[in-house]
């Protein structure tokens, strides 16, 4: 058996279902917090799934390179390499494809990787990059893919597009079929499109057991996204997962999973908390800035976790401003909390069919700063 996707409530395009595994269930919409070094970074991993995670992610660049993906096999696998026994994304590595663009060197048998660690060399192939998933054990793995930045150029956009294509076909050969894992392919196309039409219809047509939209959140504005996501999700199916890459903001989540997007992962939450920025109900807040040095009241005192509802803004301050470890953990925390208690609520609004009386409300309090 392969991964089973069931959608439990629509309200309009946005769906909630129940995505099971071999590990457990996905309860959809879900963010995925990101483990990509086989660590959420500043976050205990029992926090992670206090907080409300089903699923978090890995990375083949990155653990292909440290500890090595046989080493994490021969000490029993990721989930327990990292004491996480739920399901686990792992992304194989086509986001590096362009993030490390100066570190590689591209051809139709797959990218060469100089190590940004030592110099070493590394090929990552779709063979390759489905071996070192197989190693990791992860439950759902992803085609490897070539993902462009945008903007760019039609030609560009189609080449590796098709190419991405030519390696799905080839991720799929070499995916290992295991009771309870899945692989999905990644539909691509840069913002043409014709191209995300062709890309998605293909993939459609192939067996993977759930599809991505790659490419998008990397260097576009919101609204070609968007228009993306309109033009590719009417050609995905209905039964299975949609996955929508490196997004985003609370903002492009909700805007996502209205227009019929199941999956996310994103950086943003736990970066953010290291760099001294708290995502909440009222919008975002710089904890950073000179006007919380004495402010006494916790971030969000309704919110239910305790990194958010029980310490100073105060103290946050002093933390953060005097770079010690608690602050970006406990900011981290509070982040991850936050984007995990919204696609709750977002779940339960497509229950109730009111998804968008949720959206107007959830907009306006953004807007508003702070509690009032």
């Amino acid at each position: 058996m392969s991964l089973k996707f069931t959608v439990e409530a629509k309200d309009k395009t946005a769906r909630a279902g129940i995505i099971s595994t071999s590990r457990g269930v996905i309860k959809t919409p879900a963010f995925m917090p990101v483990g990509t070094a086989a660590t959420v970074k500043a976050m205990f991993i029992n926090d992670v799934r206090l907080a409300g995670a089903d699923i978090i992610l890995g990375n083949v660049y990155h653990l292909m390179l440290r500890p090595g993906a046989e080493r994490i096999a021969r000490l029993g696998g990721l989930h327990k390499f990292m004491n996480w026994p739920y399901p686990i994304l792992t992304d194989s590595g086509g986001f590096q494809v362009m993030s490390l663009s100066k570190l590689r060197k591209l051809s139709e048998e797959g990218v060469v990787f100089q190590s940004h660690i030592d110099g070493s060399k590394h090929l990552l192939s779709p063979e390759r990059s489905l071996e070192i998933q197989d190693l990791l054990g992860s439950d759902i793995q992803m085609q490897f893919d070539e993902c462009i930045k945008l903007p760019c150029s039609d030609d560009e956009a189609s080449r590796a597009m098709n190419l991405s294509l030519r390696w799905a076909e080839r991720s799929q050969k070499a995916f290992r079929k295991v009771e309870g894992r899945g692989i999905f392919g990644i539909v691509q196309g840069g913002s043409n499109k014709e191209l995300r039409i062709q890309s998605a219809k293909t993939l459609a047509e192939m067996e993977f057991d759930g599809l991505a939209i790659g490419g998008l959140a990397v260097g576009e504005p919101q609204e070609i996204m968007l228009d993306m996501l309109e033009t590719t999700i009417p050609y995905l199916p209905d039964h299975k997962p949609h996955y929508l890459m490196g997004v985003g903001t609370p903002d492009d989540l909700i805007k996502a999973v209205y227009r019929g997007i199941d999956m996310f992962d994103c950086v943003m939450p736990t970066r953010a908390g290291r760099h001294g920025l708290a995502y909440t109900r009222y919008g975002a807040m710089n904890i950073r800035n000179a006007k919380y040095a004495e402010d006494i009241r916790p971030i969000d005192p309704h919110s239910s976790c305790a990194a958010t509802n029980s310490y100073s803004r105060a103290y946050l301050h002093h933390l953060v401003r005097s770079q010690e470890i608690l602050g970006m953990m406990l900011l981290t925390q509070s982040n991850i909390a936050y984007y995990l208690n919204l696609m709750h609520e977002i779940r339960d609004a497509i229950f109730k069919s009111s998804l968008e009386e949720f959206m107007v409300k959830t907009t306006e309090n953004w807007k508003k700063g702070d509690f009032e």
